[in-house]
């Protein structure tokens, strides 16, 4: 089992920029995909990206696309999540997720084995 630790959450101005950080221990991170989801208040948790083992691939929920960007570095177990142009509907609680796969554009949460404590951004208007 990894675990996963976000970080790099806060309290930014609508038109902001935060860069969320997820690091995972241990050597069970390279071959998987990783993913970021959201859950807002009142709301259930919804996908926002994901991006293959080889950093090749992204994908990411219409809300967020073009805004937001996924990245990682395998030789430091870590994945990012460059959010820029934020909105205040972006507030929410943002998690990362490690895939059961390490290929494919799959967003859905039982596709995801591992899970972080999440991190608060908060977007104000």
């Amino acid at each position: 089992q990894v675990q996963l630790v976000e970080s790099g959450g806060g309290l930014v101005q609508a038109g902001g920029s935060l860069r969320l950080s997820c690091a995972a221990s241990g050597r069970t991170f390279s071959g998987y995909a990783m993913g970021w989801f959201r859950q807002a208040p009142g709301k259930e948790r919804e996908f926002v990206a994901r991006i293959t083992w080889s950093g090749i691939n992204t994908y990411y929920a219409d809300s967020v696309k073009g805004r937001f960007t996924i990245s990682r570095d395998n030789a430091k177990n870590t994945v990012f999540l460059q959010m820029n142009s934020l909105k205040p509907e972006d507030t929410a609680v943002y998690y990362c997720a490690r895939g059961r796969l390490g290929y494919g554009p799959d967003r859905r949460e039982e596709e995801y084995d591992s899970w972080g404590q999440g991190t608060q951004v908060t977007v104000s208007s």
